[in-house]
């Protein structure tokens, strides 16, 4: 999946990027508001890790990115 259609859909994939990595906030993910690396800084804030390891799980939620995602409510 195109990182472009995420942060352009944000609003609907961020429920899904809280079931992912719970330690984020309301608040994070509205700063966020979809940029990559943002989204990456605070993933390696909450959970204490690496930017690559921050990367990696990046690299692997936008892989599991389905249109469905787009379509249906998050959760």
């Amino acid at each position: 999946m195109n990182w472009d259609r995420i942060e352009g859909h944000w609003k609907q994939v961020s429920g899904r990027a809280k079931a992912q990595w719970g330690k984020l906030t309301d608040d994070d993910i509205d700063v966020v508001a979809g940029r990559r690396d943002q989204l990456a800084g605070k993933l390696q804030e909450r959970y204490g890790i690496a930017k690559e390891d921050a990367e990696k799980q990046l690299a692997e939620w936008q892989r599991q990115a389905s249109d469905a995602w787009f379509t249906t409510k998050s959760g």
